[in-house]
């Protein structure tokens, strides 16, 4: 059963099954949320989902959105909106155990996602830190 928790470990949930979709997104919501240019989201079926531990905290982003969140050390963890994904909760994927199993399939609100956003594969990698 798949399963995550935030950074402190004081919020763990699973879930059933596989995703019905895993998207990364980069509406401005996201961004600002995240501080991040775009997060990750595997939507699973609410029936499926459940806090094992702890007490998430909710901030109310815009009209009929949700998202949970650790009130210790402020991971984001979930999504709810049910005028728009009525039935499904979408999981920040980099708060899994495992992110590599339910990988993005496709990039969503391209329109908001900064100019930069469609180079960042061109930039140079390392494994840890540059050396200097």
């Amino acid at each position: 059963m798949p399963s995550g928790r935030c950074h402190c470990g004081a919020i763990v949930y699973a879930f059933e099954g596989e995703p019905v979709r895993s998207s990364l997104c980069h509406c401005s919501d996201c961004q600002r949320c995240a501080g991040a240019h775009a997060v990750g989201w595997a939507a699973v079926g609410k029936e499926t989902f459940r806090i094992e531990q702890g007490e998430p905290a909710l901030y109310r982003s815009s009209p009929g959105a949700e998202r949970w969140f650790c009130g210790t050390c402020g991971t984001g963890l979930y999504y709810i909106n049910e005028d728009v994904l009525p039935g499904i909760v979408d999981i920040q994927i980099a708060t899994l155990d495992d992110p590599d199993a339910f990988p993005p399939r496709e990039r969503i609100q391209w329109a908001d996602a900064p100019a930069w956003a469609g180079t960042v594969h061109e930039l140079p990698r390392f494994e840890r830190w540059p050396e200097s």
